[in-house]
């Protein structure tokens, strides 16, 4: 999901869908460590969209700072 369509979130939804990414890194990592067959891109594609969520919920709350 690209970073203009996490800005239309609200904060709670954002944190939700948080939580079921880290959730499914959690199922990659333990696919991986029992040599179940795991796309090799998942876990990063997975790391990425978390790290897109928090720098979006980190400028919503910079920005509620500000005002």
């Amino acid at each position: 999901m690209k970073a203009n369509e996490l800005r239309k979130k609200t904060a709670a939804e954002l944190q939700q869908q948080l939580l079921e990414l880290r959730k499914e890194l959690f199922n990659l990592r333990v696919q991986a460590a029992t040599t179940q067959a795991v796309k090799p891109h998942a876990p990063g594609k997975a790391r990425k969209e978390i790290a897109r969520i928090k720098t979006v919920l980190n400028e919503k709350a910079a920005g509620s700072n500000a005002e």
